[in-house]
C-alpha cells in the first residue's frame, strides 16, 4: 500500500516537510499532547513570555504538563492582549512567540467587543495547511462522498484578502482572508472565486460578482459559514431562475462548514439542492485548526492532538465560571487523559501563534472518548441559566432542528434573551423564518422539545421560569443587524444569546424597523 509520502492529491506531490508531518506517530493522546507542549515550550523559551514563566524549568520537570499548569496562568483575550499581544502591534519581536507578528486575524465577533487582534504566525499557517491536507485525505473513507467532486473547483466564501496594514508593517483581516493570501501555488487551479473577487471587502459586491461568475465554474464543494453560503446559493438560484443549485453546479458533492452548529441550517440547505450532498464539519478558529470530522458517521469532530495545539479542558460548572460565564482566576484544568465522556468543558489552548493557556470561549462535550471526538455545545458566555435552567446553545440547536423537520420550515437564524418577568423570569426567542407558520405553534413546540432535551429546563418551567415568548422575524432582519455592526458576511456569526450592549442594540434596531 502506498505511503502518505507517495500520496498524490489533485495531481501534485506533497512537499516532503508536510508529508513527514502527516506521518506523525499515532501514540496515545497524553503522549501526543505532551510532545506538542514540549515542542511549543522549546520554541518559545527565549521569548519574554517564556522567560517570565520559566519555560526552561518546565522542560526540565519530570511532569511537564502539571508544571506548566502550575507556573503559567490562564488567560482570556483581554488579559493576554493587555499584558502581551498589545506590544506586538508596535512591532516588538519575541513577545509570546519568536520573531515579529506579520498577520493578525480579526475576531469573527459574536461578542460585544470591538474586533480582537489574534496573532497569526507562519508556524500556525503551516500547521493549518497540514491539517487541511489531513482532512482532505480522511475523505477517502467517506462511502457516500462523490469522488469526482474532490477533483473539481471549490468555492471558499471567506473574508477579503485585501488586508489592512498597520504602522509596524503587519496586516490584519479575517482569518479566511489571511489563509487565502498565503495559499500555496497548488490551490490556484481549483480555488474560487479567485484572487480578484477575494480582495473585495464589500460583502454585497463580492456576492454579486460570484453570482455573475457562477455558471463559468465547475464547483465540486463549498467551504464557509452556513448562513452566508446559503445566502449565496439562494441568490444564484434566483438570478438564473433555476430550481436548485445543482442546475448551475451539477458536480456539487459536499459542503465543508465550521464555526457554528449546522442543525438550524440543514433544512434550508436541502431545499436548495437537486440531490443529497455530504456535510463535513471542521473546527477552525482564529487561534488555530482544532479538529475535524474524520469519518462519515462520527458523532463529533476528532481533536487534532499531534500537531501544534496543547489543549486543556476546564469543567464548565459553577466552580470555574460565574453566572456571566467569566472564568475564575485559578480554574480546575484537565489534560486530555483526564476528561470524561458526556461532560461539558471550556477549552484552553496553547499554540504556535503565542497563545498560552488561552480561553477560546467555546464549550465542548466529548461524545467518543476513545477517538477524542467532541461536539461544540456553545460559548462560555452564550448560555441561559437565570434560575438554573442551564440551557446551552446545543440544546437550542437541537430543538430548532426537530421543530424545523416536524413543521417542514426553515429557521436559519435565531437568538434568545432571558429577563425578569412578573417577579420571576422568562425567555424570549427571536426566530428568522420566511415560511408561513403560527408564532404560538413555534413557541409551544420549541418549549416542549427543550423540556424533553434538558431536565433542568423542564423543572424550572414549572417554577421560576414562568413564561416563554417568541417573535417571528424576516430572515433579512438578522442580516441587516449584522450589517449595522460591520459584521456582514465572511466568518461572522449571529450570537445565539443576547446580553448587555448587544441586546440593547438589537432592541433599538427592531424599534427602528417597526417605525
Amino acid at each position: 500500500m502506498a505511503s502518505i509520502r507517495d500520496f498524490n492529491i489533485f495531481d501534485f506531490k506533497l512537499p516532503k516537510a508536510i508529508a513527514g508531518a502527516l506521518r506523525l506517530a499515532d501514540n496515545d493522546p497524553r503522549s501526543q499532547q505532551l510532545r506538542v507542549l514540549k515542542k511549543l515550550l522549546k520554541k518559545a523559551r527565549f521569548t519574554a513570555f517564556g522567560q517570565q514563566y520559566r519555560f526552561d524549568e518546565i522542560l526540565l520537570s519530570k511532569h511537564a504538563g502539571k508544571k506548566f499548569q502550575e507556573l503559567v496562568p490562564v488567560h482570556d483575550y483581554n488579559k493576554i492582549y493587555e499584558e502581551w499581544w498589545q506590544k506586538t502591534l508596535d512591532g516588538v519581536p519575541d513577545v509570546t512567540w519568536p520573531g515579529k507578528i506579520k498577520f493578525y486575524a480579526l475576531s469573527s465577533g459574536t461578542s460585544e467587543a470591538a474586533s480582537k487582534y489574534i496573532p497569526v504566525t507562519k508556524d500556525m499557517l503551516r500547521s493549518n495547511r497540514i491539517n487541511y491536507i489531513r482532512q482532505l485525505i480522511s475523505l477517502i473513507s467517506y462511502e457516500k462522498l462523490p469522488r469526482h467532486a474532490v477533483t473539481k473547483g471549490f468555492l471558499m466564501l471567506g473574508g477579503a484578502t485585501d488586508l489592512q496594514k498597520g504602522k509596524a508593517g503587519w496586516y490584519a483581516g479575517d482569518l479566511s482572508g489571511i489563509l487565502m493570501k498565503n495559499r500555496p501555488f497548488w490551490f490556484q487551479t481549483f480555488y474560487k472565486p479567485g484572487g480578484r473577487i477575494a480582495k473585495i471587502k464589500d460583502w454585497n459586491e463580492k456576492l454579486n460578482e460570484i453570482v455573475e461568475k457562477a455558471p463559468d465554474w465547475d464547483i465540486g464543494y463549498i467551504v464557509g459559514v452556513p448562513a452566508w453560503c446559503q445566502m449565496c446559493m439562494e441568490m444564484i438560484i434566483e438570478h438564473y431562475k433555476v430550481e436548485t443549485i445543482h442546475d448551475i453546479w451539477p458536480n456539487l458533492g459536499f459542503f465543508v462548514h465550521g464555526g457554528v452548529a449546522f442543525e438550524p441550517y440543514k433544512k434550508g440547505f436541502e431545499k436548495l439542492l437537486g440531490k443529497p450532498i455530504v456535510y463535513i464539519e471542521n473546527y477552525l478558529s482564529s487561534e488555530g485548526f482544532i479538529g475535524y470530522r474524520d469519518r462519515e458517521h462520527a458523532k463529533g469532530m476528532k481533536l487534532i492532538l499531534n500537531n501544534n495545539i496543547f489543549m486543556e479542558f476546564v469543567p464548565f460548572n459553577d466552580k470555574n465560571f460565574d453566572a456571566d460565564g467569566k472564568m475564575v482566576e485559578n480554574p480546575e484544568a484537565l489534560m486530555i487523559h483526564e476528561v470524561e465522556e458526556g461532560k461539558e468543558y471550556a477549552l484552553l489552548m496553547s499554540t504556535n501563534a503565542g497563545a498560552w493557556r488561552y480561553l477560546i470561549g467555546d464549550t465542548l462535550r466529548f461524545v467518543n472518548l476513545e477517538r477524542n471526538e467532541v461536539v461544540i455545545t456553545g460559548r462560555t458566555k452564550h448560555f441561559l441559566s437565570l434560575v438554573g435552567e442551564h440551557l446551552s446553545v446545543d440544546n437550542m440547536n437541537k430543538a430548532i432542528q426537530v421543530v424545523s423537520e416536524e413543521l417542514n420550515i426553515c429557521i436559519p437564524e435565531y437568538t434568545v434573551v432571558g429577563f425578569p418577568h412578573e417577579n420571576f423570569f422568562a425567555h424570549k426567542w427571536y426566530v428568522a423564518c420566511n415560511d408561513p407558520v403560527d408564532e404560538n405553534v413555534l413557541r409551544e413546540k420549541i418549549d416542549k422539545y427543550l423540556c424533553q432535551i434538558n431536565d433542568d429546563y423542564a423543572v424550572e418551567r414549572t417554577s421560576a421560569l414562568k413564561d416563554v415568548f417568541l417573535q417571528k422575524l424576516p430572515e433579512s432582519y438578522f442580516f441587516k443587524f449584522m450589517e449595522t455592526k460591520g459584521k456582514l458576511g465572511s466568518q461572522h456569526k449571529f450570537p445565539r444569546v443576547l446580553k448587555g450592549k448587544m441586546l440593547q442594540d438589537w432592541n433599538d434596531f427592531l424599534a427602528s424597523q417597526s417605525t
